[in-house]
């Protein structure tokens, strides 16, 4: 048997290091996208698109590529997992304080469920942490994000949308 030229948790710490095209402070495995790596003869790299439509899927498929070969690594294949759908649940605790540096409210953990159940969600701005917000536009600057204005710092913000 022939071991792999890299280990799991090396590809893992690689793909770390790469952006989100859409929003570059925060990384794929930030975002919860990467949901497996096999390593063996080949690399795969199993990603779940954060919505069947979403633009930058083949960016970052492309951006996980590159950032593999950079390393090294000559036949890495890219695997697409549509189920269980990629859910905002699954950005990590640093990810969505990068999201609020950022100026972008993150997603509360369950807040789509939430939204359904209970009606109008509470959004806080991500620079005064008021929660005296109001949505501008249920469409921001990309389809998983909507416009707001705090009405204390009257800042206007992004929402980054439960899914």
């Amino acid at each position: 048997m022939v071991e792999p030229a890299v280990t799991r948790d090396e590809v893992l710490q690689w793909l770390a290091e790469v952006p989100d095209p859409e929003i570059p402070v925060v990384s794929i495995m930030e975002l919860g996208i990467v949901r497996d790596v096999q390593c063996g003869a080949d690399v795969v790299v199993s990603l779940s698109p954060t919505y069947s439509g979403c633009p930058a899927t083949e960016a970052i498929e492309a951006n996980v590529i590159a950032a593999l070969e950079d390393r090294g690594v000559a036949d890495v294949k890219i695997k697409r997992v549509l189920s269980p759908p990629w859910t905002t649940d699954w950005i990590s605790d640093v990810g969505r304080e990068k999201l609020r540096k950022y100026g972008i409210a993150p997603p509360e953990r369950g807040g789509s469920r939430q939204a359904l159940l209970h009606g109008q969600r509470c959004v806080p701005c991500p620079r005064c942490e008021s929660e005296d917000t109001e949505v501008v536009s249920e469409f921001g600057s990309t389809a998983c994000k909507a416009s707001y204005r705090c009405k204390d710092c009257l800042e206007p913000f992004e929402y980054f949308k439960c899914i």
